[in-house]
């Protein structure tokens, strides 16, 4: 079982977030089930969490309003007695009904503004995971589709800017990891990207010679909460190879 108490999963109510916080749960965390609007889904998620013994609480909060994020980080220090995690999965970017720049909103500056508003409540020794993709993380050096570049930039603006809060970090041994990960099979943004552009997906999982599915990569992300990695490691999940040698790196 885990020496973590408490965490915090951004966008939890589905997908790789709500099966990296079962995951969590399963080592004995209690896990803050973070949603934006669909209660019911983060509800359900609880109750499977629960049904196994583990411990979350759902709280509905959107991480681009000022009071989101600090919402989160009272929920975790009043139900589970500290807050030593924090795995912001949380993205998107591709919604056409949620106003200018909201990729960078969400992807860059509520990044921010959430491990901001948890960094003075966690506790010595904790760790922040930054979820993302290949895609995002090697965007400077290696182009995307038209569809996903927004999106992609403003990730990438997001962990370089959460990078540049390390030498905070530090100052309490909180260590920060990057996990990237290809395009997930049946995640949302997949889908959306294959429909833009048809084929992308297959393009994908020939150039990796296997996409992840979101139980896959959600392990990977819970893995990497408790990995012995330097502060500022990245972890690259499957099929970073042809990201690399466009790149240089």
């Amino acid at each position: 079982m885990s020496e973590f108490k408490g965490a915090v999963v951004t966008g939890s109510s589905r997908g790789i977030g709500a099966v990296t916080a079962q995951l969590l749960a399963e080592q004995g965390i209690g896990v803050v089930v973070n949603y934006r609007a669909k209660a019911p889904r983060a509800n359900k998620i609880v109750a499977a969490i629960e049904e196994k013994g583990g411990k979350a609480v759902a709280v509905g909060a959107d991480l681009t309003t000022p009071e989101g994020p600090v919402a989160l980080v009272d929920a975790a220090v009043e139900n589970f007695g500290s807050l030593d995690v924090v795995v912001l999965n949380a993205s998107g970017g591709m919604e056409t009904s949620m106003g200018e720049n909201y990729a960078l909103r969400l992807n860059r500056d509520a990044q921010v503004a959430m491990l901001e508003a948890a960094l003075p409540k966690m506790s010595e020794g904790g760790r922040v995971v930054f979820v993302t993709s290949h895609q995002a993380h090697f965007i400077n050096e290696v182009s995307t589709m038209d569809a996903y570049d927004a999106v992609a930039k403003s990730k990438r603006a997001g962990e370089d800017a959460l990078r540049e809060m390390i030498p905070k970090l530090t100052e309490k041994n909180i260590s920060f990891v990057v996990v990237s990960g290809d395009m997930i099979e049946g995640t949302i943004t997949a889908t959306l990207l294959n429909r833009m552009e048809p084929g992308a997906i297959d393009a994908r999982r020939e150039a990796a010679g296997k996409l992840y599915s979101v139980e896959e990569f959600g392990a990977e992300v819970a893995k990497m909460v408790f990995a012995d990695v330097e502060t500022g490691h990245t972890e690259l999940v499957g099929g970073a190879g042809d990201f690399l040698e466009q790149s240089g790196k």
